[in-house]
């Protein structure tokens, strides 16, 4: 018993020890300090006043926005192209469509164009919305690139939402896939 007397002895002399060399904590002491109020500054020399803004130039008009879609009529004298499942591409068919629709526009400067971008009624409507803007687009570049200006062209996508045809197989879903090309007077 000894023993255990002498090792519960050592513990609390270790503890005490520790608690005396870590001590309390004193909180920290609050010092005031007084100072002469503090003098009240010397008023600001006047600001010479802003020179006048110079008169800017009246800003350039914007261009006109596109007419809405129902504005467009269906031109016979442009036919619609079509195109591959999920693809933007313009076939080698398609691009003789578009030639001819290049020329008529060409021959006609006074008619704005509309591209209205469609697809079949599979994906999303997100995606379908995207892949008919692409489609209008690349339409929209062909003529572009056949000298027909961009400021002429307008786009729309409908992805899926107005198709042509409603059966569930491929050949009507191949009608699906296309671009429109509606114009309208400038």
């Amino acid at each position: 018993m000894h023993g255990r007397m002498r090792l519960i002895a050592h513990v609390l002399s270790a503890v005490g020890l520790a608690l005396l060399m870590t001590g309390c904590t004193k909180r920290p002491g609050i010092t005031v300090a007084s100072a002469p109020p503090p003098a009240a500054p010397a008023p600001a020399p006047a600001a010479p006043a802003p020179a006048p803004a110079p008169l800017a130039a009246a800003p350039a008009p914007a261009p006109p926005a596109p007419a809405p879609a129902e504005e467009y009529k269906i031109n016979d004298a442009l036919k619609p192209v079509y195109f591959a499942f999920d693809s933007s591409a313009i076939r080698s068919g398609d691009a003789k469509t578009l030639d001819a629709s290049a020329a008529w526009l060409k021959a006609h400067p006074d008619q704005l164009a509309l591209i209205e971008g469609h697809c079949d009624e599979r994906g999303t409507n997100e995606y379908n919305l995207a892949l008919g803007e692409r489609r209008a687009k690349a339409a929209m570049g062909y003529l572009v690139s056949r000298g027909i200006e961009a400021g002429r062209i307008t786009m729309i996508s409908y992805g899926k939402e107005r198709p042509v045809c409603t059966e569930h197989d491929e050949a009507c879903w191949s009608k699906n896939r296309r671009d429109n090309f509606l114009t309208k007077k400038q």
